[in-house]
């Protein structure tokens, strides 16, 4: 296909053309369709976080392009992992690209079930696994085929690829969902009794572009000065009823013992504190209420509650979060890793090239690594992952993505919550160093 041609297709068809119809074309040549094959994930990551990635390249003064595929298989060798790229074609196939450290891009396609959307299949599997809020104990009651739904979701995302993925279960994976799979809980999938994180080290990221993005994020804050910002149980905005959160309390007490500092704690909380501590911290932990809401009002959903002060009103939201620190006239924050322990906070407005929320506001303002969660954490459960967490990352010195699959492993093996309903919900997007 011409590449003046390229603006008369949708993403869809256009992707169907290259895999499909060429592929079909020259059948016979092991070297035209790995060009194909290899081609067509450039063609994918078209779209993809455009206007994150777009913006963070002009904060850098750099003109916005698409990556060749050169440059794709370089950002798979700098990460020191083994890319997963998914694109949902017309809601009847699926695309996968597997892109590894070394080596050449392979390629898969599955036919996606005709019973059940893959939509609606994403949407039982996270009910089915229960949600209950931060705070609240009482857990959406879960119905006896939730594995099954998992299983079912490992089939078609994870089987395809298997022989494709690094048996060292060390390694890194990096998954760039699409659509509706960036509520999958990569973690939880299971292939018969085995859940994946048990096999694999996973992380998450909005696109391949973004992670080379997120890699200069890394080498500009890596020697810079900092303290940490740790934040448990403010006391909470009287808007939206929110109850106070003692395991959030606990959890801030114990790690900024771990890192060496103050905690902030109920009054002390406060959002003008916070906002004006955040460009000098290095570590940010955040252990509160997260609310899918667009509180601002105008179309950027997410936010952090925090005690209310004067003018404010008590929730960090996207939008403030981008104005402040994402802007191209704005200085970014220097902390090499937000947690943003807190239910929903890894979720948002779901579009074409991504999650418009709190996790792409935090890369916009220059966050190499995040910790968000996809659902409703309980209170008790996140206190324990969270202490296991910082445990692995600083006395164990495992890097941020072994640090928390080890933390998940420890709950699911020998601690109390061995649910992943309790331990599945963080992922780590962009920098596992």
């Amino acid at each position: 296909m011409p590449e003046t041609n390229l603006k008369n297709h949708s993403y869809s068809a256009l992707l169907c053309y290259e895999v499909q119809h060429q592929s079909s074309s020259f059948t016979d040549s092991g070297l035209i369709l790995y060009s194909i094959r290899a081609q067509s994930a450039v063609i994918s990551e078209r779209g993809r976080a455009k206007a994150l990635v777009d913006l963070l390249l002009s904060k850098q003064s750099l003109t916005p392009q698409h990556p060749n595929l050169q440059e794709i298989k370089t950002i798979a060798q700098e990460q020191n992992a083994t890319l997963v790229e998914y694109s949902v074609i017309n809601n009847s196939e699926l695309y996968i690209w597997v892109i590894p450290p070394h080596g050449e891009i392979q390629f898969r396609t599955v036919n996606l079930p005709q019973d059940i959307s893959l939509q609606q299949l994403v949407k039982v599997s996270r009910e089915q696994i229960g949600i209950r809020g931060r705070g609240n104990n009482n857990a959406t009651p879960q119905t006896h085929d939730a594995t099954n739904h998992l299983q079912q979701l490992h089939q078609l995302l994870i089987a395809p690829i298997a022989d494709l993925l690094p048996e060292n279960e060390e390694e890194r994976i990096i998954f760039i969902p699409h659509r509706e799979l960036f509520l999958v809980p990569f973690a939880a999938l299971q292939d018969q009794n085995t859940y994946l994180i048990e096999k694999h080290t996973i992380l998450t990221a909005p696109s391949i572009q973004s992670l080379s993005l997120t890699r200069k994020h890394r080498q500009r804050v890596k020697n810079l000065p900092g303290e940490a910002l740790v934040v448990g149980n403010p006391t909470m905005p009287k808007f939206k009823n929110l109850s106070p959160l003692p395991g959030a309390e606990t959890e801030a007490k114990k790690i900024a013992q771990m890192l060496d500092t103050e905690p902030l704690l109920g009054a002390e909380a406060t959002e003008k504190t916070i906002v004006e501590k955040l460009p000098k911290a290095k570590i940010i932990h955040l252990a509160t209420h997260g609310l899918l809401d667009d509180i601002s009002g105008v179309g950027s959903p997410g936010a952090i509650a925090l005690a209310p002060s004067g003018k404010d009103d008590g929730f960090l939201n996207s939008r403030e979060i981008m104005e402040k620190f994402g802007l191209t006239n704005t200085t970014p924050l220097q902390a090499e890793l937000v947690v943003l322990s807190a239910c929903d906070t890894g979720r948002g407005d779901i579009k074409g090239e991504g999650v418009v929320g709190l996790s792409r506001s935090l890369i916009a303002a220059g966050v190499p690594s995040l910790v968000v969660s996809l659902w409703k954490v309980p209170d008790h459960a996140t206190q324990e992952l969270m202490v296991e967490f910082y445990t692995n990352l600083y006395e164990r010195k495992l890097d941020k993505a072994q640090a928390l699959r080890q933390a998940m492993l420890t709950m699911l093996e020998g601690g109390e919550n061995p649910d992943p309903l309790d331990w599945a919900a963080f992922t780590v997007i962009g920098e596992a160093e």
